[in-house]
């Protein structure tokens, strides 16, 4: 078994830099429980989306098995708009709603899917057989686990804790079961 770790980033602070918005205060206290949790599940690897709230929410497991973050451009968020929606609970309704559809400057479900499953898809083959924790963001953590099950929604995103981690266990590429660890609200 290969077991994936998918870990939503914690709160944080927000700005329009995609790229460099930190976690708040309360992310910070929550990715220590992140790492107190996940210290427990004999992690090998520990790889993130190349924006700093994801990075700042699994550093702690890396730091703990003494190994760097991997960043891997693939496992970033959605790009929802090129602007900042003016609506976000419509935009982001609307894009679940049809998954080939996507806003000006963003990606539809269908794209943003086929890029984090073929992530996912490299880092079982990389590391078959091992424990692994990938730092992520809710639309493309839920759009990679709804490939495998399509349980896994829009309702099931707008339900998901900051941050969240949820164990995905695979033979190969064939998911056989799935986990929420933490409880996270």
């Amino acid at each position: 078994m290969t077991n994936i770790y998918l870990v939503r980033h914690a709160h944080s602070v927000y700005t329009t830099d995609e790229h460099s918005r930190p976690l708040s205060e309360k992310g910070l206290g929550d990715a220590a429980e992140v790492t107190k949790i996940l210290k427990s599940e004999n992690i090998h690897v520990v790889i993130s989306s190349p924006y700093k709230r994801a990075i700042q929410t699994v550093e702690g497991i890396a730091a703990y098995i003494e190994k760097e973050v991997e960043i891997v451009e693939d496992f970033r968020e959605r790009a929802l708009t090129d602007e900042p929606a003016e609506d976000f609970t419509k935009a982001i309704t609307r894009v679940w709603e049809d998954f080939n559809f996507s806003w000006d400057g963003g990606e539809s479900n269908v794209a943003a899917q086929e890029r984090g499953v073929q992530a996912l898809f490299d880092v079982l083959e990389r590391f078959e057989g091992q424990n692994i924790v990938i730092g992520a963001h809710g639309n493309i953590m839920v759009l990679i686990m709804n490939y495998f099950d399509q349980v896994y929604d829009f309702a099931f995103w707008k339900e998901l804790a900051m941050p969240d981690i949820h164990k995905l266990s695979f033979e190969e590429r064939a998911l056989k079961w799935v986990e929420r660890i933490g409880g996270f609200e």
